[in-house]
């Protein structure tokens, strides 16, 4: 699954064929968690826009705002909180990093896990509108598949990652989807790096640089890397 992740940079973030849209309005995230707000690309017609999108998707049927995180490839075309929004409502979620947390008996200890050149990246994600009477929610959830080889070590699931050069084809307004497939597939390995972080990101309330620093897990402490 995919349950925390970062925006730590969102002044490198690059958003081609994009509406108007001001970046200076996101500060840099650390600790970005379920219910909250995301960055995301959406196409709507024919125009490609950013917008915020809140993490966790509502049905637009449902009867009350309980929203899902995360949506697996093995079964997002066949569950009716997915199918519609899998079809006709595809979207990118801006990130530049994620974490996943490696299980040992009682104890977990959360990893870091990033593209080699630190540069942000999208997963892929679908959202859905939900309305009720004086409200209404925009919401997302981010496509999980099987890990591939870095994040098998510590889990078996690891979110979608779209690669630039497959953003059209992921946005189109196209309700096909024998198209769709060959990207819901693990990133490549070779292309991403990770390391120790402390559990200080188990709680949400806590959203600094500090986050992402790697951590001796023997003695539980953080050390800074120096160039």
């Amino acid at each position: 699954m995919c349950g925390r992740f970062t925006l730590k940079t969102p002044e490198q973030v690059r958003l081609d064929r994009i509406n108007a849209f001001d970046l200076k309005d996101f500060v840099p995230r650390y600790n970005i968690a379920p219910s909250q707000n995301v960055l995301a690309v959406v196409q709507r017609d024919t125009e490609r826009e950013a917008t915020s999108l809140q993490w966790g998707l509502i049905p637009f049927w449902s009867k009350e705002p309980k929203g899902f995180i995360n949506a697996r490839v093995e079964t997002i075309e066949q569950k009716p909180a997915f199918s519609e929004s899998f079809q006709r409502r595809r979207c990118l979620i801006i990130a530049d990093g994620f974490y996943e947390w490696e299980r040992n008996g009682k104890i977990s200890q959360p990893h870091y896990f990033q593209m080699k050149d630190q540069a942000p990246f999208a997963f892929a994600g679908i959202w859905d509108r939900w309305k009720t009477e004086g409200t209404a929610i925009t919401s997302c959830a981010i496509i999980t598949t099987t890990a591939n080889e870095l994040l098998a070590q510590i889990h078996h699931r690891m979110p979608v990652i779209i690669p630039p050069e497959s953003y059209d084809r992921w946005l189109a307004d196209d309700p096909r989807l024998d198209h769709l497939r060959d990207m819901l597939v693990p990133y490549p390995a070779a292309e991403m790096i990770s390391h120790k972080v402390g559990r200080d990101v188990n709680d949400t309330k806590i959203d600094d640089a500090h986050l992402i620093e790697p951590v001796d897990a023997a003695v539980g402490v953080n050390f800074r890397l120096f160039n």
